[in-house]
């Protein structure tokens, strides 16, 4: 038996030669058929062709449908359409809608305008030693803490009226440094007369002093060094007294640390007793601590970052604060007081024998006399 070859494109074929077509193969071809026929009728309704045109399509295809044997339409043919959600219409308000219809009506008392932060006032300071500061200083520590209010009724205001050029200030500072008050002030009275008098503490002239000099009068081989240091650093020009003043506090600390044997702790002391600056926290110093702890009733000395953070409200006079934190040490150091009642109690209890010995024994004689007075006979028989 003759078969004809499968070709799906294939538009009309007779019912005899559809016959002759294996059942495999007229599966196929039905299938085929009906998918082929699909999207000539799609393309057709795309298209709009003449009526006649697809009175003649609907017929061929009824036609051949018919010719077909009846089979269950293939998952494939099926036509699928996806739903189209709707776009949702935002509900304007009144006011939103009078805008859009009136847009030159609307009033400008319904606009929104942004949050503007509110500008914040700084307070400009001046140097501790312009008249008037230390008032201002003292009316805003008050405000911004009140318990310092106490310790600022107690002691009378500081004073900052002593002022010396900054490399006889440094020098000082050098000199006096890990000694007693005392030593101090006679090492730096010896040394001013070496030099030839206070207006002559000038780099060149410290420079012309060698160490045996120097220890002759009682400095340190090693203070010599650091005095001899920052005499070469305003020798070279790093460092001068206008630029020293003339220094916001950040670059100031970072020059004068440069030299060898100035610390922060130096830096901080000459920036407040010398320069005067308003605004200088000595965080390393052992009395500001102390007074800082006390003040704020920490069980612990506060590290240098915790003192930023706690004195941060008293800016930008933190230099009077620091003075009332040395005096208030002195005042509220409640261990030296103890330490104090201990060691005058423990030299009472040492004396009290000897008080009582002093008691007993004038007590005695007291009594002595008083008999003798009452019966002078009989001390009299005692006596022969």
């Amino acid at each position: 038996m003759y078969r004809l070859p499968f070709n799906p494109c294939r538009e009309t074929i007779t019912t005899t030669t559809l016959l002759h077509l294996h059942p495999h193969r007229r599966r196929q071809f039905n299938s085929s058929a009906q998918m082929g026929k699909q999207r000539r009728s799609q393309t057709q309704i795309q298209t709009q062709p003449h009526p006649d045109a697809t009175t003649t399509a609907a017929t061929t295809t009824t036609t051949d449908l018919a010719i077909a044997p009846s089979q269950p339409p293939s998952p494939t043919t099926t036509k699928t359409k996806i739903p189209i959600r709707r776009r949702k219409k935002r509900k304007l308000s009144a006011a939103a809608k009078s805008h859009q219809e009136n847009p030159k009506s609307s009033s400008p008392k319904n606009k929104l305008y942004p949050l503007q932060p509110k500008p914040i006032q700084r307070i400009v300071s001046r140097s501790l030693s312009c008249d008037g500061e230390i008032e201002i200083a003292l009316r805003h520590l008050r405000n911004s803490d009140p318990q310092l209010a106490p310790l600022i009724e107690i002691y009378p205001p500081p004073t900052f009226d002593s002022f010396q050029p900054p490399f006889h200030a440094l020098a000082k500072s050098i000199l006096y440094q890990q000694l007693a008050c005392k030593a101090g002030t006679t090492i730096y009275t010896r040394f001013v007369a070496l030099c030839g008098g206070e207006s002559s503490v000038l780099p060149n002239t410290v420079l012309a002093l060698n160490p045996q000099q120097l220890r002759h009068i009682g400095v340190s081989g090693r203070k010599a060094s650091y005095l001899h240091d920052l005499s070469r650093k305003y020798q070279n020009g790093i460092l001068s007294d206008s630029s020293i003043v003339e220094m916001d506090d950040k670059s100031l600390f970072t020059m004068l640390t440069m030299v060898n044997g100035i610390g922060s702790w130096s830096v901080h002391m000459f920036m407040i007793f010398s320069l005067h600056r308003p605004d200088v926290l000595p965080v390393n110093d052992l009395g500001i601590r102390k007074g800082v702890q006390l003040h704020f009733g920490l069980e612990d000395l506060p590290r240098p970052s915790q003192m930023e953070q706690l004195c941060d409200k008293w800016r930008p006079y933190r230099s009077v604060a620091s003075w009332y934190m040395w005096r208030g040490a002195e005042f509220l150091n409640i261990p030296t007081v103890k330490t104090m009642f201990l060691f005058t109690s423990l030299h009472f209890l040492l004396l009290l024998p000897l008080l009582l010995g002093l008691c007993v024994g004038t007590m005695i004689g007291i009594r002595k006399c008083c008999f003798d007075y009452a019966h002078p006979s009989i001390t009299l028989r005692r006596r022969l």
